[in-house]
């Protein structure tokens, strides 16, 4: 969630309104600016998502790529994977990161980058990620520049979680398989697979149309 130019599932949340909604630091509060285009993934959204990841989660090493409130990384964190790097460009949010990590019991499992995602990226090194997840701000349109990146920094076995209008479906890396989608009035939201990797052993639950009113 690289700020303030996002565009993201559901209707924007008022400031302070978002909480982590499962596992170990569940309840927790997560700081949303009044941004413009500031709007984090809805509960609906991620509880869909987490579901989904459930199983791949526990002690995966993930990246929040566009990481903004936290949400999506925190969300891993809590439940079950072992280290997640929160990479954000805008300043403030990237302080408003650490002070909250800095809070949470278990907190130091997270690292907040502040940085540029397209510039931060080649000095990573490869394939040392089990998830990332990739949510930009939808007007800059950066899902072709950083997907190719992003491909080396991910493990073979990677899971990879992207979200984008549904009108502009990116096209992902060779390698990669759908592995669940859903969608929202605005949103299109789906979790990829590397296509080489190892028999599927993500729960099957399929995934469905998700067109009631935004939240």
């Amino acid at each position: 969630m690289n700020k303030p130019s996002k565009g993201h599932a559901g209707a924007g949340a008022p400031p302070g309104k978002i909480r982590l909604i499962g596992g170990r630091w569940r309840g927790t509060r997560l700081a949303v600016p009044d941004a413009p285009g500031l709007r984090p993934t809805t509960d609906r959204v991620r509880e869909t998502l987490f579901n989904w990841l459930m199983p791949a989660l526990p002690g995966a090493r993930v990246l929040d790529l566009f990481a903004g409130s936290g949400a999506l990384g925190l969300e891993a964190l809590s439940r079950g994977a072992a280290t997640a790097v929160l990479v954000e460009r805008d300043p403030a949010l990237a302080t408003a990161l650490r002070a909250l990590v800095a809070r949470l019991p278990g907190g130091e499992a997270a690292t907040v980058v502040q940085a540029d995602a397209l510039s931060w990226l080649p000095m990573q090194a490869d394939a040392d990620y089990d998830l990332a997840f990739v949510d930009p701000p939808f007007s800059a349109g950066l899902w072709e520049a950083v997907l190719p990146r992003l491909s080396a920094k991910l493990k073979a076995d990677a899971w990879l979680y992207v979200e984008a209008p549904l009108a502009a479906e990116p096209t992902l890396p060779a390698g990669w398989r759908l592995h669940r989608e859903g969608r929202t009035r605005e949103v299109r939201y789906a979790v990829y697979r590397r296509s080489a990797a190892a028999a599927d052993t993500l729960a099957g639950t399929p995934a469905s149309d998700d067109n009631g009113p935004s939240q």
